[in-house]
């Protein structure tokens, strides 16, 4: 039997891109996804192609920028499926200001989703999983967060920054709860978001210079390393920053 079969997977962002392909992943191995997304629309399209599959999800619409939503989803997701296994922190902003032109709601919002919400999600979470025994945890962290300047996104960089320091924070804090929690910093991939932002080759190319650590692969391959962060035979790892 697969070891994921009929755990629960809380997967935030889940209403697009790689959200989605995660939630969708966790599904086909058995698992019960709970999708977290602020766009019911897009949640929706996750949730029915899941079902169509033959898994299992329910949707959970909720904005993760402030506490108490969050504790209201962690709240409805018990009352539906009584525990939480696994924990995928995906949901993100990334505004276009620049540092001199960004206003201060859009720096907060920034701040507020990409490290509160993590925040306050592996607090509930991390809550809920040390009554059940452990679990795991895994943040989704732009590349550009991790060591390197990213111009025009100072708000975008100093919360992925942050958000790496506090997933070594908390996988020091949960170790006693047999709650591994771990980050992968994705790299550059053929992405929506990519052709939205008018990639050419000139800036691909100008983005791995900046960026050589970083490697343009697919999808499926960080979406793979997640499942594998959440499986047994990651049970020793806890604490790790994994570029991809």
């Amino acid at each position: 039997m697969n070891e994921f079969v009929d755990k629960v997977v809380l997967v935030t962002g889940a209403g697009r891109g790689l959200g989605r392909e995660i939630a969708l992943a966790f599904s086909s191995l058995g698992a019960v996804v709970a999708a977290n997304d602020i766009n019911p629309i897009n949640l929706d399209v996750t949730v029915c192609q899941i079902l169509d599959a033959g898994g299992y999800a329910r949707a959970f619409v909720f904005d993760i920028a402030k506490r108490m939503p969050i504790e209201a989803m962690v709240a409805q997701v018990l009352d539906h499926f009584g525990r939480i296994d696994i924990l995928v922190n995906h949901a993100s902003v990334e505004p276009d200001a620049s540092l001199l032109e960004m206003d201060e709601w859009e720096f907060h919002r920034t701040l507020d989703v990409n490290l509160g919400g993590p925040f306050f999600t592996m607090q509930q979470v991390g809550r809920v999983m040390q009554g059940h025994g452990g679990g795991a945890i895994v943040n989704l962290i732009s590349i550009v967060g991790q060591d390197r300047i990213h111009k025009g996104n100072a708000a975008h960089l100093a919360s992925q920054a942050g958000l790496v320091g506090l997933t070594h924070a908390a996988a020091r804090e949960y170790a006693a709860y047999s709650i591994r929690v771990n980050a992968v910093c994705d790299g550059a991939f053929k992405t929506d978001f990519m052709a939205l932002q008018a990639w050419d080759m000139a800036n691909l190319h100008h983005w791995l210079e900046l960026y050589p650590q970083a490697q343009l692969g697919d999808h499926s391959d960080l979406v793979s390393l997640v499942i594998f962060l959440c499986s047994q035979a990651a049970s020793s790892l806890t604490g790790q920053i994994i570029s991809t």
